[in-house]
């Protein structure tokens, strides 16, 4: 854990704990990353030995931590403490890493900018005045203003790599099934994935080694003994040299600052040795449709047990149980919960499901085939993001839909079940822009492999805020 050395220790050690705690006091206030920061209760569910002893991370709100609120940025879950500890946590707290607090998020993962939280606003580390990207807007931000080396998100559209990309760090959503999903609230499951948040390439990759494997409590978690299990593909991606790059072309309605650093990135991946060629991903228009029919069905069905009577908000009164529900939901979920879940009980009802919901899944099967396609051509993708950099708060920057247009670069990784990896590319305009690169299914080192040579020719760069003497 070398890229860890700085920080080994230093929340176990009084001396390093105080200045700890006093750059946090100083640099939060401004970025309002946390919904709830707590490093001695952490301490307490940690393991005093360890590679990443001492070692402070912060988590999502939306993965439960044992002593921790665990709200999903949403007045319903307000006050609620978790009873149990999510697999991927108790694996870095028996690594000796300590959870400093439970960090802000769209509302149950449905959002690009964290900006629908019910608690607070997160800003971006680069500018206040811009959002730090969603839903794991909390996550990214605290990593880039050197709160944490990194942090836990959750990626069901690009929520893990889209924060990233706007806040100039590393953001990694492994492929479905790799890491365990035990203790992470479901949004909608078949797309839903534990990522990491980190401020180097190297601390992704040795994070992510920590957190992979099969769960008994997950039973959407994959097998890694055996070489026809997870871990023989993951041997046989990380013998293998990239040598073939694919960069999605065409007109893809980037913003000219964006479009820059996009042939600024393709010209540096050729300047490192690799052929790149542009490639065409024939399904790209139906990323975004069919991600959210599928995505907005799901969370109709997972969030119907949020009733107001077993725990979470309850209203102050209501006449018999259905109205208490009802007022609950009505006053309990923000406008954009709302919306998904009448989206998706739309799609589901009886006469709609095969003109909706059967077609979006059929669609998603002949995406997994396009990709299969690529894959017979190149080692890895590229691609961007999200077509802008980090846009302003409320109503100068994107409005709902228009967020919603622009995860289709994202989403497609969650569709397919494939790894992806956004990584820093450089400033425009004074903002970091982030790009991703997607790779077949158990070929997280592919992606490793490629953004360690790119950070050798591009080195990320610390965000204004980020003066922390531990990054």
């Amino acid at each position: 854990m070398s890229s860890f050395t700085r920080w080994i220790g230093l929340l176990t050690d009084p001396k390093t704990f105080d200045s700890y705690m006093r750059y946090v006091e100083q640099v939060e206030p401004r970025i309002g990353a946390f919904i709830q920061f707590d490093p001695h209760l952490g301490l307490r569910g940690s393991s005093p030995e360890g590679l990443l002893r001492g070692v402070p991370f912060a988590v999502k709100d939306i993965l439960a931590v044992k002593g921790f609120r665990l709200t999903c940025g949403s007045r319903i879950l307000e006050g609620f403490v978790s009873p149990y500890t999510a697999t991927v946590v108790e694996k870095l707290q028996r690594a000796g890493a300590v959870v400093v607090g439970k960090t802000n998020m769209d509302e149950f993962g449905m959002g690009s900018s964290t900006d629908t939280s019910f608690y607070k606003q997160t800003c971006n580390p680069w500018d206040p005045e811009r959002v730090a990207g969603g839903s794991s807007g909390g996550s990214a931000a605290a990593v880039a203003s050197g709160m944490v080396p990194f942090a836990l998100g959750s990626d069901t559209g690009g929520s893990v790599r889209q924060p990233a990309a706007f806040c100039g760090i590393y953001g990694l959503k492994p492929t479905y099934g790799v890491v365990s999903r035990y203790g992470l609230v479901a949004y909608a499951s078949s797309l839903d994935v534990v990522g990491v948040c980190a401020a180097s390439v190297e601390m992704t990759e040795e994070i992510f080694a920590l957190i992979r494997g099969k769960d008994e409590r997950d039973q959407t978690s994959l097998e890694e003994a055996g070489t026809s299990g997870v871990e023989g593909f993951h041997e046989k991606n990380s013998n293998k040299i990239v040598r073939k790059i694919g960069f999605v072309s065409g007109n893809l309605g980037l913003d000219s600052g964006v479009e820059r650093a996009y042939q600024k990135t393709q010209e540096v991946l050729r300047s490192l040795g690799y052929e790149v060629q542009p490639i065409e991903l024939s399904m790209l228009e139906y990323y975004a449709p069919v991600y959210y029919t599928i995505a907005t069905a799901e969370a109709s069905a997972n969030l119907a047990r949020y009733t107001g009577i077993r725990y979470g908000y309850r209203p102050e009164y209501a006449e018999n149980p259905e109205e208490l529900v009802r007022k609950a939901r009505s006053e309990g979920f923000g406008e954009e919960v709302k919306l998904r879940i009448l989206l998706g009980t739309f799609v589901l009802r009886s006469g709609f499901q095969d003109q909706y919901y059967q077609r979006a899944q059929r669609i998603r099967t002949a995406i997994r085939k396009d990709f299969d396609r690529v894959f017979q051509e190149v080692d890895v993708i590229l691609s961007p993001v999200f077509p802008t950099q980090a846009f302003k708060h409320g109503s100068e920057g994107l409005d709902p839909f228009q967020q919603k247009v622009a995860d289709r670069f994202t989403t497609a990784a969650n569709l397919a079940g494939i790894p992806a990896l956004s990584f820093p590319a450089g400033l425009e305009d004074g903002l970091p822009v982030g790009f991703q690169l997607m790779a077949p299914v158990f070929g997280e080192e592919l992606l490793f492999q490629v953004a360690r040579r790119f950070a050798e020719a591009v080195p990320p760069l610390k965000a204004p805020f980020n003066t922390s003497p531990w990054s």
